[in-house]
């Protein structure tokens, strides 16, 4: 069963062979990165929350939005959370069926490595799932 597996610079520390390195730099990476992403609470379509794109928000800082109908809401822009910043990976990915498909033929029965620890959130939870999918039959 594949695994994922917290990539080490501990000296003598090798990856498993057929391991997949899936962080940062590789076509895998998350660019949703912890402490860099924001998210506004409640999001504006009525959404729990959603991605803040707006840069220059402090966190903790609330905000009217102008909806197109002219109605005003107010949303409280804070930092994501290592649930949120995974989230996002996975709305992201899912709308790329291209690469959804390199997963399963790239990644299916294959360990993936990344730097986030074990007990934490990993977007290369995501990357198991989509790469391990098996329809219901």
């Amino acid at each position: 069963m594949a695994a994922r597996i917290q990539r080490r610079r501990t000296k003598g520390w090798r990856a498993p062979a057929g391991a997949v390195y899936v962080g940062r730099g590789s076509r895998w990476g998350n660019a949703y990165i912890l402490k860099n992403t924001q998210v506004r609470i409640p999001g504006t379509d009525g959404s729990e929350w959603q991605q803040e794109g707006r840069s220059g928000k402090a966190s903790g800082q609330r905000h009217a939005y102008k909806h197109p109908d002219g109605s005003v809401t107010w949303h409280l822009v804070q930092d994501a959370t290592p649930e949120q910043i995974v989230e996002l990976y996975r709305r992201w990915i899912e709308q790329q069926p291209d690469l959804v498909a390199a997963a399963r033929r790239e990644l299916a029965g294959r360990d993936l490595l990344c730097w986030c620890p074990l007990d934490q959130p990993c977007h290369a939870d995501v990357l198991l799932e989509l790469a391990n999918y098996e329809p219901p039959q």
